[in-house]
């Protein structure tokens, strides 16, 4: 199919590469020259207009920053919205807040356009393996155009209910996951402040009533587990930054129905004061400094 692809940073630049080696032809748009250099040499066609990013696009996918980016770019004052072809589907699989997936959403509506928002968990090494899970929401007839593109992304596609409900259910899933690293790493090193290996008590954790995703495939102790974020300085992954803007847009929502989320709260406090300590752009898992001892 013909898509046109918007974003191509840390996470959007894989997926497209994705979709170009499943023989798609894309178009990308970015506003940074060189991240449109890397996903040239990935595959992907680029350009320095948002037009032709669009021209003769049958699926029109956005991988932004922040809510502000993704309204900008639909419904702007140079918003690409009116200038996207009647029977093309809108794919966002931004993180963003629920109330703007859905106001951008209706306004798609109102032309005549389907659109979904379908946010991502799986992180950079999941975009460039393929194996992200996309969290949908939006019509069924949507979300099922969506699908054979979200397959040459990803392994999992689901649909959590009408628009917004995606973004709903991903900030869920990342409060979460800040809850049970931060609990895996003050684990990790209350045993080794008492002499245990952390290779070994990752080992008895993970396959007892402890064992969480933290645990198993993401590992906060360097040199526990090859080829995640601990062992390479932090270097790569989520940023603490992103996990900071998640953790806020949990809270916006927990406010919106007056859920009671103090684990959530607790979380988005240590990770604040964890980038204040200069930890913004390193990945989440390094919420282990945190809880290091001053003599260590």
């Amino acid at each position: 199919m013909k898509i046109g692809f918007f974003g191509v940073g840390n996470m959007g630049g894989p997926m497209a590469a994705n979709l170009a080696a499943a023989g798609h032809d894309v178009t990308a748009f970015d506003p940074v020259p060189a991240l449109r250099e890397a996903a040239e040499e990935s595959g992907v066609h680029t350009t320095d207009t948002p037009a032709d990013a669009l021209a003769g696009a049958e699926v029109v996918i956005s991988m932004l920053p922040s809510a502000a980016a993704v309204t900008g770019l639909y419904l702007g004052d140079d918003g690409i919205l009116p200038r996207i072809q009647p029977d093309a589907l809108i794919i966002d699989c931004s993180t963003i807040d629920a109330a703007t997936s859905r106001r951008v959403a209706e306004a798609a509506a109102e032309s005549g356009l389907a659109m979904i928002d379908a946010p991502v968990s799986g992180g950079v090494g999941g975009a460039r393996a393929g194996t992200l899970t996309f969290i949908c929401g939006g019509s069924e007839d949507a979300v099922e155009r969506a699908r054979p593109i979200l397959d040459a992304m990803g392994k999992n596609v689901f649909r959590a209910g009408p628009p917004g409900a995606g973004q709903v259910a991903k900030i869920c899933n990342n409060m979460l996951l800040a809850v049970h690293m931060i609990g895996t790493a003050e684990a990790l090193q209350m045993g080794a402040d008492h002499g245990l290996d952390p290779k070994v008590l990752s080992e008895i954790m993970r396959v007892s009533s402890g064992g969480n995703w933290s645990l198993e495939v993401y590992n906060p102790w360097p040199g526990v587990m090859p080829n995640v974020p601990a062992s390479n300085n932090y270097d790569g992954g989520f940023g603490v930054n992103l996990m900071n803007k998640d953790l806020g847009l949990a809270l916006e929502a927990a406010l919106a129905t007056r859920s009671a989320t103090p684990m959530g709260a607790l979380a988005r406090s240590l990770y604040a004061s964890h980038a204040n300590q200069g930890y913004g752009n390193k990945d989440f898992s390094s919420i282990l400094a945190l809880f290091k001892r001053k003599d260590d």
